[in-house]
């Protein structure tokens, strides 16, 4: 009788005590925007890769929050993002109405974009996905990390090479102890004009974004009164255009997605609010603010036949997760600071040559609570996002994405949005895959071959709105650009600005170069030879190749002139005297001097 007591004992001992020990390459934790994309492209590089995701859907805020009108980045769809997209775009293209032109605003109802995500990752080779799975604790296990997860009831422990916090609100940096910030920095601090003088530790309000629709109207769909319901709270709706608000949340299926500004459902939050212990509360609070939002709608402006649709299984039928626009910022290798997106080829710092991403959002000024500072930006343009702003300063192989990056104010507006996430997600991956095959750290980190990677599985450098990915000659001209020999132009349209490379343009000489000669050992002396005029040449590019490259100059002409049209797909005629075009250039240049191989350092500084 003792001993089976004892053997009872033993076998209830071993069930409790008993922790799986999960080995992988990568660990991405949080499956929203960046997290899932991050995941995706580092499978694809062929690493074992996890991803761990505390709810039920992939895809975050775009998905579980609810925020399904994507805006940004639609004239830079690449990569991963422009997979989803895609997928997007064929779900939806026979319905009445659907706008599937290549650069139309992105809509999708919630649980169609996760349910997408998901047919996604599961024809990934190398990818795991576990839902409903929280982390609970991180710690450091040499160069690599040893994360405490649950599931089934049970702590197990997931041990990776890398790790990736891919979370809405950096909570493995925090728990890793990173260095955060959060608020306005001050100008003194960034060396941003449009700075405020002092920092502030104000942050931009979270939404419990609503999807409603419309039942037809005769129905009384009237929501019961939310706990603590105030109609004063919501006043200042009674002078918007509603009709005006609702169409520009338009949905398929006669939904509409409602993100209102003011006083309809931003809620005012302080980083205190969001931390753990707080959000339950916080968040409580943000969804009564919305629902109140409905029923004001519902009974003081009449519009009883909208109410929630059912895409979300929730008790009140509102998103899993609010769409938070901003938190704590970690220390990163490099901050990401305005002058980066305005003036990026005029630093001293060149980041815009370790991009591995880009977007082009318009930063947000949500504020309910008066006194935050008003940005007035000018027409903002599209930019691209350093290799350095998702590395954690002094923590090997932990990358950050979402609301954590190494930004600052002024930057986070516009690079937390979710299809910039997404874009830089691939970029995340692909850094993830890199430390983990290579069997290094984020210490030794050769950008040149990370960006290679990217550009091997058709994601974007550079932010050139001309030139899409089905250009043929996309790739040579996203590594030239990300060279600085050729150069985008801004291009301003009402409060944006498109980055164009113009690829029929001229080529100037004063442009290339500096450049040229910062690259090549042996330029400066072929420059002060052979003075070209203001405008380069075809024949001054055929004749600096041939001075680089040691080929017989008339043996490269002949060449040149049989593969001009048939080869290199060029449209002008082959003439030795007239101005290259930037295509011209950025082909052969990328060909035939591969100035794209020079390595750069994490500033961006070429490497001699």
């Amino acid at each position: 009788m003792i001993k089976k007591l004892l053997a009872l004992l033993f076998v209830l001992n071993c069930s409790l005590t008993y922790a799986e020990t999960i080995k992988t390459d990568v660990l991405v934790i949080g499956g929203g925007a960046s997290g899932v994309s991050a995941a995706i492209q580092s499978a694809r590089s062929k690493v074992k890769t996890m991803l761990i995701e505390q709810g039920p859907w992939l895809g975050g805020s775009m998905t579980s929050g609810g925020m399904c009108i994507l805006e940004a980045n639609r004239n830079l769809s690449a990569g991963i993002y422009g997979e989803f997209r895609g997928r997007i775009v064929d779900f939806y293209k026979n319905r009445l109405g659907y706008d599937t032109t290549r650069n139309a605003i992105l809509t999708f109802e919630p649980y169609t974009g996760a349910a997408i995500l998901k047919k996604i990752t599961d024809t990934v080779k190398n990818l795991t996905v576990k839902m409903n799975t929280p982390f609970t604790a991180i710690k450091k296990d040499g160069t690599g990390w040893e994360v405490s997860i649950t599931q089934n009831g049970k702590i197990d422990v997931i041990k990776a090479k890398v790790v990736v916090d891919a979370t809405e609100l950096g909570d493995v940096a925090a728990k890793a102890n990173a260095i955060f910030t959060s608020g306005f920095d001050s100008r003194k601090d960034t060396g941003e004009s449009l700075a405020p003088e002092n920092p502030t530790n104000q942050i931009q309000d979270i939404s419990y974004i609503a999807i409603l629709k419309d039942y037809g109207r005769a129905a009384d769909r009237t929501i019961a009164k939310p706990e603590g319901y105030d109609a004063g709270q919501y006043a200042c709706l009674k002078k918007a255009d509603i009709k005006q608000l609702l169409a520009s949340g338009r949905l398929i299926n006669d939904k509409y997605m409602i993100k209102w500004s003011d006083c309809a459902n931003q809620y005012s939050v302080t980083a205190e609010d969001l931390k753990r212990e707080n959000r339950e509360k916080t968040f409580k609070q943000a969804r009564l603010r919305t629902l109140g939002l409905i029923y004001y709608l519902q009974t003081e402006l009449g519009y009883k036949n909208l109410s929630v649709s059912d895409d979300f299984p929730t008790p009140d039928h509102l998103p899993y997760i609010p769409f938070i626009r901003e938190n704590g910022r970690v220390t990163g290798l490099v901050r990401m600071v305005l002058d980066d997106v305005y003036t990026p080829y005029n630093r001293g710092s060149q980041l815009y040559r370790t991009s591995i991403g880009v977007g082009d959002a318009m930063p947000g000024q949500h504020y309910i609570t008066p006194g935050a500072p008003k940005i007035k930006y000018p027409p903002f343009p599209g930019y691209s996002i350093p290799l350095g702003a998702i590395i954690v300063k002094d923590i090997e192989n932990l990358l950050v994405t979402e609301k954590a990056m190494s930004v600052t104010h002024l930057v986070n507006g516009s690079i937390t949005y979710p299809s910039v996430q997404m874009t830089l997600g691939q970029g995340v991956g692909a850094t993830a895959a890199y430390c983990a095959f290579f069997k290094t750290t984020t210490k030794n980190l050769k950008v040149r071959v990370i960006q290679g990677e990217i550009l091997d599985f058709k994601g974007m450098l550079m932010p050139f709105a001309d030139i899409p990915r089905s250009d043929p000659s996309f790739r040579a001209i996203q590594q030239i650009g990300a060279t600085g020999l050729i150069k985008g132009i801004q291009k301003v349209n009402g409060n944006s600005a498109q980055v164009l490379f113009c690829p029929d343009t001229t080529v100037s000489t004063a442009d290339i170069q500096p450049i040229l000669n910062e690259i090549y050992a042996r330029s400066f002396l072929w420059f002060n030879r052979t003075k070209p005029a203001e405008l380069f040449t075809v024949g001054n590019l055929l004749s600096y190749i041939s001075e680089m490259t040691l080929t017989d100059p008339e043996v490269l002409q002949k060449v040149m002139q049989s593969s001009w049209k048939t080869k290199f797909k060029f449209t002008d005629n082959f003439d030795v005297k007239r101005p290259v075009t930037r295509r011209e250039f950025a082909v052969l240049a990328n060909k035939y001097l591969n100035p794209f191989s020079r390595a750069v350092d994490i500033s961006g500084k070429i490497i001699n």
